[in-house]
């Protein structure tokens, strides 16, 4: 059976007034782990990732999806920031648990959510319950932390407990190619971090249920049963982040 889920769309968050969504399962009997999922790096994406944010929901999973601009002169660091903030202080407000927060972004977002769990010193000194990176880069400068990933854990900059991080990379993604996150995920393991890599059968927009549309110049929501199938294996990866794990 799917759980209904109950949409909240754009509420302002931080002192910018940017747009938040929230997703959120309904009849929950208590307070429901939540994720932060940041978008890409198309500015103000947070429809992107509507698909993957119910889906996620069904699941009993509460899914705050903020808009943020890579394009800011800072990166979009403050946004991030202020989402990060606004989660911390209102998953409740939502039936969510502040406890039990796990930050996830695709594509420049999920570059950004596993630079805050390499490097949470750079990012207000948080530490999210888990980490979830899809279809990202770690080897480059992330705009939370303005480091790169990969080098704050090769530096063993954080000294707080490894945080848990999952995984998710299409093997068809022509954009950011699965190799980067194979790369992070050896380089976890060699810092022993508990971490998880699913390798599914699809795009760089496939894995978020979406396909990109050259003529929008944007990723819609897609049925390709690829994309389908994939944002679903998608949605497993967050709940069971967020100490969910409902049967495949």
């Amino acid at each position: 059976m799917t759980t209904e889920v109950v949409v909240r769309t754009g509420l302002a968050y931080g002192s910018g007034g940017k747009l938040m969504d929230v997703y959120r399962p309904a009849g929950a009997s208590g307070p429901s782990p939540t994720v932060l999922l940041w978008h890409g790096r198309g500015p103000d994406e947070r429809d992107v990732l509507a698909p993957v944010a119910r889906a996620t929901a069904e699941l009993g999973v509460i899914a705050l999806v903020p808009d943020w601009r890579p394009d800011a002169a800072d990166g979009g660091r403050t946004h991030l920031l202020d989402s990060a903030l606004f989660a911390r202080q209102h998953a409740d407000d939502f039936g969510g648990d502040p406890e039990r927060i796990v930050l996830a972004g695709w594509s420049l977002g999920g570059k950004a959510a596993v630079g805050v769990a390499a490097n949470p010193a750079a990012f207000d000194d948080w530490r999210p319950r888990a980490v979830v990176g899809i279809a990202g880069a770690y080897g480059t400068v992330a705009p939370s932390t303005g480091t790169a990933p990969l080098d704050d854990l090769r530096r063993s900059r954080s000294q707080a407990p490894p945080a848990p991080v999952w995984l998710v990379h299409g093997t068809a993604d022509p954009v950011v190619d699965v190799e980067r996150s194979r790369e992070l995920r050896t380089a976890l393991e060699k810092e022993n971090w508990p971490v998880s890599l699913d390798e599914v059968a699809t795009d760089h927009a496939g894995v978020i249920m979406t396909e990109f549309v050259p003529e929008q110049d944007r990723c819609l929501p897609s049925t390709a049963n690829h994309a389908v199938a994939a944002g679903k294996r998608t949605a497993l990866a967050l709940a069971a982040a967020a100490g969910i794990r409902p049967a495949r």
